[in-house]
């Protein structure tokens, strides 16, 4: 999947793209077909730069409702002679995800929407779980015969059948499929399930990998083997030398982190960083300064796991380095440094923001670390990062941070929060919105009500609700 592209954060487009509370009560106000289109054009091209962490289709299934919108744009998207030729999931997660949350809403043509693509589309694994979530028995037994007819009945085919029974998401569908009524389609499907339990079990005998009696030496081969077939396996290898290394057996580490094999290196600089060893700061710094980009980046993260009084002493001389040690450096800060840190951690997250701008990978660390420090002086650039990033998970970072270091988050950003696409921004808007809004009351009194909406969500709602319903 393409990166996407962002529209403008002062759009509408833009505000709904990033799932900003801002985005929903825009597009209430503007005109609908205008914010219908908007709407459909992220449902059907993902904003998301990673979809498996951020969510949005509650938020977007939300704006549907109140909007009144029709699915028709989303119907032709997923029979789109397209979906034949591009199987990727995330061309239709998305809306189908969406399609769940209108299911659940009670909205029934979201519910045949996914039933019709289920039985013919593509990514019809996605529409059965949104379906075994929210369709009842009669509906998911309409569907056994279509699923089942995509599986040829060879041994390949069977083999195939057996393999998506195992791996189902949701296993309702299937279970109920294996006492179903028509024995062909009911003996097919336990026939799978028995053929996919034993293959589980077959491959939990033959676990892959190092094994008892291993040698040091044994177990950089094995890393150094990782490489050349590009899978990194120093995180495993290291926790593998806690096991075999002895007191005997440091040189021959040490030895490997200063110019071993990049498998050899990489694991080497991870294990002795873990067991803070008194010579691990020293070779993270060599390893940096003549290191491939792998071993670079594996001594950095070395580094950032490291909860000794001495790593974070280092990272204070290290923070002024205008390099990638440096980054890390501030990152250490943000987690564990003290008040007189501030300075270097606030210079850190400056220069990150200049540097790579709102989306930078390194401001997930800088921008809890400015709020867990209180740097009170931080907060106009976390409202910049608040309203620029492409990622709901950074945005609710700052949200989090701006409660703890801005006065004026009650009555400003917390109340837009209220409408975020992700449970734990709303939560914490839950928590710190200032009730002299009435938007803010309604917002909370619907939030306390919709089913749909998370316990962690609620819990902080109904603290903010007296046993008459007013706002406290």
């Amino acid at each position: 999947m393409f990166d996407p592209v962002i529209a403008p954060s002062g759009t509408l487009l833009g505000l709904l793209q990033r799932g900003r509370g801002d985005g929903t009560l825009h597009a209430l106000t503007a005109p609908r077909s205008e914010a219908l289109a908007a709407l459909d054009h992220c449902v059907l091209r993902d904003p998301r730069h990673d979809w498996q962490v951020e969510n949005r289709s509650l938020y977007y299934a939300r704006l549907y409702l109140d909007l009144h919108g029709e699915l028709d744009a989303i119907e032709a998207h997923l029979f789109d002679p397209e979906d034949v030729l591009d199987g990727d999931e995330s061309r239709t997660g998305l809306a189908l995800a969406v399609l769940g949350h209108l299911a659940s809403y009670g909205r029934r043509d979201a519910l045949e929407l996914l039933r019709r693509y289920a039985a013919r589309g593509t990514n019809w694994a996605w529409a059965l779980d949104e379906l075994a979530l929210r369709d009842d028995d009669e509906g998911l037994r309409a569907l056994a015969a279509p699923v089942l007819a995509r599986f040829a009945t060879d041994p390949e085919g069977e083999a195939e059948l057996a393999a998506t029974v195992r791996d189902a998401f949701e296993p309702r569908p299937w279970r109920l499929w294996a006492d179903d009524p028509r024995e062909s389609i009911a003996r097919r499907v336990r026939t799978a399930q028995e053929a996919g339990c034993f293959d589980r079990w077959q491959r939990q005998m033959r676990p892959g990998g190092p094994r008892p009696g291993w040698s040091v030496r044994a177990v950089f081969d094995w890393a150094q083997q990782g490489v050349e077939r590009g899978a990194a396996l120093h995180v495993p290898a290291a926790r593998c030398l806690g096991a075999v290394a002895g007191p005997e057996d440091r040189p021959e580490i040490v030895r490997a982190a200063k110019d071993g094999t990049e498998g050899a290196r990489c694991t080497a600089l991870r294990y002795l960083a873990d067991s803070n060893d008194p010579e691990a700061l020293d070779l993270i710094e060599g390893a940096v300064d003549t290191g491939s980009t792998a071993v670079v980046e594996a001594a950095l993260d070395a580094f950032e796991r490291m909860r000794s009084l001495v790593a974070v002493d280092r990272a204070r001389g290290w923070a002024r380095r205008p390099d990638p040690l440096g980054a890390a450096a501030g990152r250490v800060l943000a987690c564990r440094g003290g008040a007189h840190d501030r300075e270097a951690v606030l210079a850190a997250l400056r220069e990150a923001v200049r540097g790579d701008g709102p989306d930078a990978p390194t401001l997930w660390t800088l921008v809890d670390g400015a709020g867990r420090l209180g740097i009170t002086c931080a907060a106009p650039v976390l409202r910049h990062i608040y309203r620029e990033t492409a990622s709901s998970h950074l945005r609710g970072r700052a949200a989090r941070a701006l409660a703890a270091t801005d006065p004026s988050f009650g009555t400003g950003f917390a109340v837009e929060c209220l409408w975020d696409c992700e449970e734990s921004t709303r939560e914490i808007a839950a928590r710190h919105a200032e009730t002299g809004d009435t938007r803010v009351v309604e917002r909370l009194r619907r939030l306390a009500a919709d089913p749909a909406e998370e316990a962690e969500v609620q819990t902080a709602v109904r603290s903010r609700i007296g046993p008459e319903g007013t706002a406290v």
